[in-house]
């Protein structure tokens, strides 16, 4: 492989947010579109849970790099598996409840996968990081605090803990933002249809110092797809709520750029 090639610029997007709060469903949905779009996605799951990817890969179940890497087993094939419109999907993975840290997982598989020179070997044109947000420790935080990541955006509905989260996520990144790392791309705000919840969060925001990028409407197709183990891309292309999704990636992609080289880009 040349090395023209081998520097073609790559989108580094990591999605933070309080667990439970849709990151992982609106994550697959905007692989699902970008796919569609024509773009080469590698989606990695920095959740100890492992389900990042389920949607993208119909629910199979798929070995951790966590895992793979305990059993000596540490070739790309087996770390990286295709799903809908040729995603790559992998799940870092963390040890079991109760028996270590679970940011180590994150920290272990970044590792591996930069040491198999990932980049070089996948050659996707946007990396999708789906991080959970509760708790940004140093695992949990890998992707801003060494590079891996360019630009992060934060999944939040209107709901308290997942604003106080949402804060939270924003210090460690404007923290980091000045060693050059991640920037703060703004706020997709995944409604609850909770009382006056655009305002809520639009007070939050503003607070925070960054923007709503879109408001994605709650919608009963996303449970339904998701029972069927499927994105919403996928299982009801024609629906309101798919376009909704397209059009997400659509700006994602307009606010952010490409970056050369290995797993931490130039």
């Amino acid at each position: 492989m040349s090395n023209d090639e081998f520097s073609k610029p790559v989108r580094r997007i990591a999605l933070y947010g309080k667990g439970g709060i849709g990151k992982s469903t609106t994550a697959a949905n905007i692989s699902a579109a970008l796919a569609d779009l024509g773009y080469r996605v590698l989606q990695i799951g920095c959740d100890p849970k492992a389900d990042s990817t389920k949607m993208l890969l119909h629910d199979a179940s798929i070995k951790t790099i966590l895992d793979c890497v305990k059993e000596g087993n540490t070739e790309l094939s087996g770390m990286i598996h295709e799903g809908y419109k040729g995603i790559m999907c992998a799940e870092c993975g963390g040890p079991r409840p109760g028996t270590g840290c679970a940011g180590r997982g994150i920290i272990v598989a970044f590792e591996t996968l930069e040491a198999k020179d990932v980049i070089r070997v996948c050659q996707p044109d946007v990396i999708i990081y789906d991080v959970l947000g509760d708790v940004v420790c140093g695992g949990f935080a890998m992707p801003i605090r060494h590079g891996y990541t360019r630009d992060v955006f934060i999944v939040t509905s209107g709901e308290l803990m997942a604003l106080y989260a949402a804060n939270n996520i924003a210090i460690a990144v404007n923290d980091m933002s000045s060693k050059g790392y991640a920037r703060l791309g703004g706020i997709i705000q995944n409604s609850r249809d909770i009382e006056c919840e655009n305002d809520v969060v639009d007070a939050a925001t503003e607070e925070i110092g960054t923007d709503v990028i879109f408001r994605m409407p709650r919608d009963k197709i996303v449970q339904t797809c998701e029972s069927n183990k499927m994105t919403v891309v996928e299982g009801a292309p024609d629906s309101v709520q798919a376009g909704l999704y397209r059009e997400l990636a659509k700006k994602i992609l307009s606010l952010t750029k490409g970056y050369a080289g290995g797993m931490k880009g130039e």
